[in-house]
């Protein structure tokens, strides 16, 4: 097999190792009936020997016998995740708790008893849990979010995306945060499809019928995506992208949202942000509009700067069909043309994972 430039393999440069292969393929049953046959031992351990790799490896062993394995997705970028070093004749891990598992934290409504898993993703902080518990904690932390924006300055300008995922976490918002300071909300959309507003397909749709009218905030802090004007769908001579770009940049102070909640599809985008797009990987533009691979194909999207202006951006990813991805995007590094959501890195901002069991571990 040809080397691969860089591999390494337990700290150590693969040209550091020997590698042999069986002149023939043997069964290795039949080998070892054979070497009995032979009175060959090479093959097998001795006593003293297997007493000692006990003494070698039950240290450590013990030592994590309460510690929830850490998913390791491979890749010569991450070999530091390994977190094991050889000191003498025993065998240790460089971090004593990479990760760990606390109760979850929140309103009463909060069963006591889950545990919630507080790890790393992408070299930044990762919330995994059942979905039940999951949606909960992101729901708190929106909340805790909401109140901290409004008593430094007044306002929570939180922007919102469409789609299946983010459902559950808008009925609990509407159903089990009353004390939610919506009065002093500002509603915003990451992402719009070209169809009307009352449309089914429609983002903003979804947000009226599991949130909007569960709540009571004022109409004028409400902001759907101008994606149907002079009764025409994202058509370029209706300015649609600069009005809404106009509209963020007089409001939102400092062009920066106090939080951005994003998904991430099956093939890496985010928003309306697909991979090859010619428009919103970069640039100045703060609204575009995109094609999306599946109907209907328009769509109104906030570029990537613009959601990288962002004081927090929590990315909610659920689903066993998101598991492929998960494991992709935890490899890659910054190639947002490949993979917009790997270009999700706020400039002076927070970005927060939230998984499901499902999306993180399969």
């Amino acid at each position: 097999m040809p080397e691969r430039p860089g591999l390494q393999l337990f700290g150590l440069p693969l040209s550091a190792y020997h590698a042999y292969g069986p002149v023939r393929e043997r069964d290795a049953y039949s080998i070892l009936i054979s070497h009995i046959f032979h009175r060959r031992k090479d093959a097998f351990i001795t006593s003293e020997n297997l007493l000692a790799s006990w003494d070698f490896w039950t240290p450590l062993l013990d030592s994590l016998a309460q510690q929830v394995p850490r998913l390791y997705p491979g890749g010569s970028e991450n070999g530091p995740l390994l977190d094991f070093e050889v000191e003498g004749r025993q065998v240790s891990f460089v971090q004593g708790q990479p990760e760990q598992l606390i109760p979850g934290l929140g309103s009463a409504q909060t069963p006591s008893d889950f545990r919630v898993l507080d790890a790393r993703f992408r070299q930044s902080p990762l919330v995994s849990a059942w979905p039940e518990e999951l949606i909960s904690r992101l729901a708190d932390d929106i909340e805790a979010a909401a109140e901290e924006a409004v008593r430094h300055s007044g306002e929570f300008h939180l922007a919102l995306s469409g789609g299946s995922s983010p459902v559950a976490l808008f009925q609990r918002l509407a159903t089990r945060h009353f004390g939610f300071p919506w009065a002093h909300t500002h509603l915003w959309l990451v992402d719009e499809r070209c169809v009307p507003l009352t449309d089914p397909e429609s983002n903003f749709q979804g947000l009226q019928a599991h949130l909007l009218q569960h709540i009571r905030m004022p109409y004028c802090n409400v902001h759907p995506m101008p994606v149907h004007l002079h009764r025409r769908l994202c058509v370029e001579a209706d300015q649609g992208v600069e009005l809404y770009a106009k509209e963020i940049a007089a409001l939102v102070g400092n062009i920066s949202f106090d939080l951005v909640l994003l998904g991430m599809g099956a093939d890496g985008h985010t928003a309306s942000l697909f991979p090859h797009s010619p428009s919103g990987l970069d640039g100045e533009q703060l609204v575009v509009l995109t094609e999306s691979p599946s109907k209907p194909h328009q769509r109104m999207s906030l570029s990537l700067p613009l959601i990288n202006r962002a004081k927090q951006v929590a990315v909610l990813v659920m689903g066993k069909n998101k598991r492929d991805i998960t494991s992709l995007v935890s490899r890659v590094g910054h190639e947002p043309r490949k993979w917009p959501i790997s270009g999700v890195l706020p400039s002076s901002g927070h970005l927060v994972w939230y998984m499901d069991y499902d999306a993180f571990l399969g």
